[in-house]
């Protein structure tokens, strides 16, 4: 019973580090923070897509800077855009009933308190397979709200 338990907590420890070592794909701007956050609404909605939540990331740890002791401005405008898409979720986990762990798919934008005027807008990325089919769709999202295509 014993080493059931220790080798289950190794496999969640190994998850978790997997997890921690994922990446991201960025791209940076000089457009206002606006006009990336509209791009992006636009781009997800284009795709015939739903957005499910808006996090104002940068406003939250601004309001709670110094309930938490600290006195560092990380963010101008920071926010991170939630949504899915039922036809290409549909199809991923199809492929691995285990990929719902990448739903929903999330885009962030956020201007640096030290970089005024450079917008960054990214995503994770995805594993090998079926997920890279998302992290396309992202791609194509993130770069028709910058209009880098």
């Amino acid at each position: 019973m014993k080493l059931s338990t220790l080798t289950a907590a190794i496999a969640l420890t190994a998850t978790a580090v997997a997890a921690n070592a994922q990446e991201m794909v960025t791209y940076t701007t000089d457009q206002p923070f606006e006009d990336v956050a509209f791009g992006l609404e636009t781009a997800i909605l284009n795709e015939g897509l739903v957005i499910d939540h808006v996090s104002h990331v940068g406003e939250m740890l601004e309001r709670t800077r110094a309930d938490v002791g600290s006195d560092v401005v990380l963010y101008k405008q920071a926010d991170a855009y939630s949504f899915c898409s039922a036809t290409v979720s549909r199809e991923v986990m199809e492929a691995d009933p285990m990929n719902i762990a990448y739903c929903p798919y999330d885009i962030f934008i956020a201007e640096h308190a030290d970089t005024p005027g450079q917008v960054t807008i990214g995503y994770r990325t995805f594993p090998e397979g079926a997920m890279q089919k998302v992290q396309a769709l992202l791609d194509g999202i993130v770069r028709a709200a910058i209009e880098a295509e």
